[in-house]
């Protein structure tokens, strides 16, 4: 029978899955996000921007916050673990389209859903929120610095950048979601080691 999700799984039956550097760019960037969507929710929401009040000094901690956001992602490319992750991340293979027509399908059977370290879904997500953010910072730049632009470009910025905001919500939304339904994968990313089960369930193309 198997464990329960919840249940400490021996430790001679675990795999490492993230090093400390992977898990530090992960919190650091998901704190420095959370500031920026909260910072942006007190700006744009009439009840919060009432009830935070000082909206110049929220200006700044989500002009702050924002700017700080690829760092580290940068910092962590002194690392060869990280930057191994990153490659596993930016290469599509013929088992992540079989992930992803299983995904559309919504078969949710192992054997139809082959992943290697990463699943397609996880990929499709990291390239998205990088290209994102990426966005988001050359739009929030172009509305900070507003005597270096003309009028038209900062207009286009501000709209660009409101509303991708707000489809990144949307989707850390759904990110956030998912990670809550599964335990073991969020124990990865807190002690970078998942259970073996697991890894073979969920990823059966990985070699740890």
């Amino acid at each position: 029978m198997s464990l329960p999700t919840d249940t400490p799984t021996p430790q001679a039956s675990r795999v490492r899955r993230f090093g400390r550097t992977q898990r530090w760019v992960h919190r650091t960037t998901a704190a420095l996000m959370g500031v920026c969507v909260l910072t942006a929710a007190c700006l744009y929401v009439p009840q919060l921007a009432e009830l935070v009040g000082r909206r110049e000094l929220v200006v700044r901690v989500h002009e702050w916050a924002g700017l700080a956001l690829p760092v580290p992602v940068l910092a962590g490319l002194a690392s060869r673990a990280f930057r191994a992750d990153l490659r596993f991340l930016n290469r599509f293979g013929p088992h992540d389209r079989v992930w992803l027509r299983a995904a559309l399908r919504r078969d949710k059977r192992t054997a139809s859903r082959p992943a290697g370290k990463f699943n397609a879904g996880q990929k499709l997500y990291a390239a998205w929120i990088a290209g994102a953010t990426l966005v988001m910072l050359g739009t929030g730049l172009l509305m900070w610095f507003t005597h270096l632009t003309p009028i038209q470009w900062r207009t286009s910025a501000t709209f660009v950048h409101d509303w991708l905001a707000l489809t990144v919500g949307i989707v850390l939304g759904g990110h956030i979601g998912m990670a809550l339904g599964d335990p073991e994968a969020r124990r990865g990313l807190r002690t970078g080691k998942v259970s073996r089960e697991w890894a073979e369930r969920e990823h059966p193309l990985w070699r740890p």
